[in-house]
């Protein structure tokens, strides 16, 4: 089933009512995005698989009020590929190319090369 996008006008007055709407709308199950349209922010556009339009606006009218059912239909929103970050496909490229150096060995120096010969399991202060 493919996703389908509905607009529904209401009658939203304050910000209370909105955010009271959204709520609603939100809870409904199969539900994946909501957000407000219109000049008035008085367009609620739902995107979701399976959503009723016709219970959804019944639901929004019995809560906030005034509500009518103004658009269903599939959401043409089209998968369009990021572009791709420049600095990213550079480094790609590049360590493909040069690989990173190894990892510098350190030794561990004693004094012994000095002539100071420690026996084992003494202090070497005093």
């Amino acid at each position: 089933m493919a996703k389908q996008k509905i607009v529904i006008k209401v009658q939203m007055s304050s910000e209370r009512c909105r955010s009271k709407a959204m709520a609603l709308v939100a809870a409904t199950g199969g539900v994946d995005s909501v957000a407000l349209a219109g000049d008035g922010k008085d367009q609620v556009v739902v995107v979701g698989e399976g959503v009723d339009s016709v219970k959804l606006t019944e639901a929004l009218r019995k809560k906030i009020g005034g509500a009518q059912l103004v658009q269903v239909g599939e959401d043409k929103k089209e998968d369009k590929k990021k572009p791709a970050d420049p600095v990213a496909e550079y480094n790609q490229w590049y360590y493909q190319h040069y690989p990173p150096p190894p990892h510098a060995v350190v030794y561990d120096h004693h004094a012994a090369g000095y002539g100071y010969h420690s026996p084992p399991g003494t202090c070497s202060i005093m």
